[in-house]
């Protein structure tokens, strides 16, 4: 069976060779972007019927869309990252971090946000100043029980 680096790098390696972008990658499939990319980058996985229209789209083989199915093993490198977006978004973690966990706390009580109940946009906001990047994030409350 093919794993999850292999499956990211045919997906990859197509999606160069066709010129798509993930918007029409995703729109083909009928999915945001976010989450298709984040299933071809191997962090989550897709139906049966998504996993086949995407290699549809890109020109792969079932190998592809057996392993885009396979549940993911969602770990990362525990290192502080290199790359400079990846490492200004942990940055951002780093320092608001706790302010939103005091807010989140005092708006919704003893709990945490969801990632799996969970969207993503990701946006382009045009200014004179400089273009900014936009990030809307939308995950369900879960409580803590007591018991």
């Amino acid at each position: 069976m093919m794993n999850k680096e292999l499956m990211t790098a045919k997906i990859l390696e197509a999606k160069a060779t066709k010129g798509i972008t993930w918007e029409a990658i995703a729109e083909a499939i009928g999915m945001s972007p976010v989450f298709t990319t984040s299933a071809c980058l191997g962090m989550n996985s897709l139906t049966e019927a998504k996993a086949m229209a995407l290699c549809e789209t890109l020109g792969l083989d079932g190998d592809v869309a057996t392993a885009l199915q396979v549940c993911p093993k969602k770990a990362w490198d525990s290192a502080v990252p290199q790359d400079p977006l990846i490492y200004r978004l942990y940055e951002v973690v780093g320092v608001y971090g706790d302010t939103m966990k005091a807010l989140i706390h005092e708006k919704f009580g003893d709990g945490i946000m969801s990632a799996i109940d969970f969207t993503m946009d990701i946006d382009k906001e045009e200014n004179p100043k400089g273009d900014r990047v936009v990030v809307t994030m939308s995950g369900k409350f879960l409580p803590y029980k007591a018991w």
